[in-house]
């Protein structure tokens, strides 16, 4: 099984775009997953933060713009450290869970009151750790700020019974994209509040129209099956299972893609860096084709086939994506250098944590 993928750098022949190139194969990921999946199973989950490094290796160097590659920095030790961390977290909301439900409630709530900042801290990590020809990624998102988009809006959420999903996915989005910089070039996210509702309000009836076509089918089915009297209960049994399993399967065919396709090209439609924008150009028709062949691939090929399925979803994504220059890259991109050099590089030490964001 290979992947075959194109390794033009080339503006775009009908505009000056250029696009983002991901020239990674599926057979040099294969034994990079199996090695990783191997090691990570035998040393019981410590490896897993080697074989993140790895993985992200992989990516990074293997998609390039105007032909130059990313490049990542973290290190297995930092990220092992966060995991540990978590982990040890969640271990001690377990064993309390089950010991003292007072001591656990206490637990969950000083578990809630650090997160935010962990995440945070996960961000800043992971920024750090990026570079593009040699320049490295910042992200100087607040603290605070955090708290609202990672504690306050979900508790919103709750008491909306959903409805302020769509404003925790827009702060997301802007506190994730419009807080980062390039060297000392920020960049500025302009994504609207309400296109990203009527995204979700779109996916709202697609998922509704599905709910009702298939509590239709539902109903149908169990009149049909309460008319004969032998095993009559365990054909419903078996019919709601299988409905829900269908309306499952709709749901990611029909709404998901569609929504992530939809959202992905409203945040770098509106993002700007310096004088350059970008472009994003997914198809939610071709998200889900690609979805349901590698979820086929996948099944059908008792799970070697994921390693693929994940390079082919990547590959698709980021090579929707293409930045339209307002000026010279190479002018631009010393610019940001000298000017970081100038006032300072924050210190690594400061970004050492990775929970797995």
């Amino acid at each position: 099984m290979r992947i075959f993928l194109t390794s033009s750098c080339m503006m775009d022949k009908h505009t000056n775009a250029l696009p983002v190139v991901f020239s990674g194969q599926g057979r040099d990921y294969f034994g990079i997953w199996a090695v990783n999946l191997l090691l990570t199973i035998l040393t019981l989950g410590i490896y897993s933060a080697w074989a993140k490094v790895r993985r992200m290796h992989f990516f990074y160097r293997h998609t390039s713009l105007a032909g130059a590659a990313f490049d990542y920095h973290g290190e297995p030790l930092s990220i092992l450290k966060g995991r540990t961390l978590a982990f040890l977290m969640f271990m001690a909301y377990q064993i309390s869970a089950e010991t003292e439900p007072i001591v656990a409630a206490i637990v969950f709530v000083i578990l809630m009151a650090v997160m935010p900042w962990l995440l945070h801290r996960s961000l800043c990590f992971r920024m750090h750790n990026s570079s593009y020809r040699g320049l490295r990624f910042v992200f100087r998102g607040g603290v605070r700020q955090a708290y609202v988009v990672f504690l306050g809006l979900p508790l919103l959420i709750l008491i909306s019974l959903g409805l302020a999903f769509p404003l925790w996915v827009h702060a997301l989005k802007v506190y994730q994209y419009g807080s980062s910089a390039f060297g000392r070039s920020e960049f500025q996210c302009a994504l609207s509040r309400a296109e990203i509702y009527r995204i979700y309000l779109v996916a709202g009836v697609v998922a509704i129209g599905v709910t009702l076509a298939t509590t239709l089918l539902l109903g149908l089915g169990v009149a049909e099956s309460l008319s004969m009297d032998e095993g009559a209960e365990t054909r419903v049994l078996t019919m709601l299972g299988g409905m829900a399993l269908l309306a499952g399967f709709a749901m990611m065919l029909c709404v998901a893609p569609f929504v992530a396709a939809r959202v992905q090209n409203a945040v770098w439609n509106g993002l700007s860096l310096g004088p350059h924008r970008f472009r994003s150009v997914v198809s939610g028709r071709r998200l889900a084709f690609i979805t349901l062949t590698n979820l086929l691939g996948v099944i059908f090929s008792l799970g070697l086939y994921r390693p693929f399925a994940e390079l082919r979803l990547m590959k698709y994504r980021l090579q929707s994506i293409s930045m339209l220059p307002g000026g010279d890259l190479d002018d631009f991109v010393a610019f940001a250098e000298a000017d970081l050099a100038a006032i300072g590089e924050e210190s690594a030490e400061m970004f050492d944590v990775d929970v797995g964001l």
